[in-house]
């Protein structure tokens, strides 16, 4: 068997049914996730507060109760009912300030539900990791076990010695500590899937890769993960209420008014009449629009510093995955070259290969194998990155 078709069968082709798995587990843990669950509250009790800005003050009432001296004079009383509110365009931009919002609100929910859905992805990524790494371990512990008959009945033939034997049992020992410490990191990380999910159980068994599309240019794909990156379009959000808000903050210069119903009881007569007031504001919102132009400048900055940090990071990213996807294929093509295990068990069992030639090669094999599978792995971690904002 050619060393290339058991590389190709353990270094896992990526395939439809791997990608499916994964966003069957992402769908699962988007229903499930309790940090999900409190974020969509979260808004809702933000989207209900930002309503309650834009209603009318509470009605006054108000009743006065005179008594005259002497008791002959008899007695009086005073029914008022009043009801305040701000001039009409007030109203007109508190109504535009809370779709503003709303909109906020639900993109910053999209910025958890992104880091939430991200570090499920990172786990589903390492599971497949540890699960081809334990195929690796599979492979060389049959080979080994292989050894191991084979020189036992050498040394009950006196054609092998017991340092030969020992070094196959240490390898033996070796493998089986290194799958039983991946079997742990497996179970943990699948206990924090489970956790991501609600503490409900995962089903889906993840074994291979997906295929992943790479970008032909960066300046293509920045623009694409510019224009879709939650956190810039929450701050351009923020930006807009910031400046609705500065238009919000000139209109409460306008006075505001008040208007009521009167009744006066005398102890003969009775009046009826209505009551007009008007608040002029001097002092309330005094700096309010110096105040709010001078979050709409932050805001601002802010903006394009998170644009430029963003840019810097998705060609930080772009680059390493460029390296990674060539030193991929360099190894691929090493692993190609190399020798066949097949090789190396026939020229140990014909004495070509000393005991410590044979593992000194194969080890080789193993550890580029093992390379490749840490090559992958980053790989598809950093296209995960990458494609964020796709989740």
């Amino acid at each position: 068997m050619k060393f290339h078709i058991i590389a190709f069968m353990l270094f896992c082709a990526g395939n439809l049914t791997a990608q499916n798995s994964i966003e069957s587990i992402l769908r699962a843990i988007e229903k499930n996730n309790k940090e999900l669950q409190a974020s969509e509250q979260l808004t809702l009790s933000k989207k209900l507060e930002a309503a309650t800005e834009n209603t009318l003050p509470d009605p006054n009432v108000s009743y006065e109760r005179k008594w005259g001296k002497p008791a002959s004079i008899g007695k009086t009383g005073e029914l008022s009912v009043s009801q305040s509110f701000d001039f009409p365009s007030v109203y007109v931009y508190k109504n535009q300030l809370y779709d503003l919002k709303s909109n906020l609100y639900d993109q910053q929910k999209q910025i958890i539900r992104q880091q939430v859905l991200l570090n499920a992805k990172t786990i589903c990524l390492d599971l497949i990791s540890l699960f081809q790494q334990q195929k690796l371990l599979d492979l060389r512990l049959k080979n080994v076990q292989k050894l191991s008959s084979l020189y036992q009945k050498r040394l009950s033939n006196g054609d092998a010695n017991i340092l030969e034997t020992n070094k196959i049992e240490l390898e033996l020992y070796n493998i089986k500590t290194q799958m039983r410490l991946i079997e742990t990191d497996k179970n943990n990380k699948l206990k924090e899937l489970q956790a991501l999910n609600g503490n409900l159980p995962i089903e889906e068994n993840l074994t291979d890769y997906s295929p992943v599309d790479f970008p032909e240019s960066f300046e293509i794909y920045s623009q694409e993960a510019i224009a879709s990156d939650p956190e810039l379009r929450s701050l351009e959000n923020e930006l807009k209420v910031a400046r609705k808000n500065i238009s919000l903050s000139k209109s409460l210069w306008f006075p505001k008014f008040e208007i009521g119903y009167i009744r006066e009881m005398e102890p003969t007569d009775k009046y009826n009449g209505i009551s007009f007031g008007i608040s002029i504001p001097l002092f309330e919102n005094r700096n309010k629009i110096k105040q709010a132009k001078a979050l709409s400048g932050y805001t601002q900055m802010q903006i394009e510093n998170t644009r430029l940090q963003s840019l810097s990071t998705l060609r930080q990213l772009y680059d390493q995955a460029v390296n990674l996807k060539i030193s991929m294929q360099e190894y691929n093509k090493l692993l190609q070259s190399q020798k066949t295990l097949s090789l190396l068990n026939k020229a140990l069992e014909n004495g070509q290969l000393s005991m410590i030639e044979y593992f000194i090669e194969a080890n080789q094999v193993y550890e580029s194998m093992q390379n490749y599978l840490q090559l992958e792995n980053q790989y598809q971690q950093i296209v995960s990155q990458m494609y964020r904002y796709k989740l």
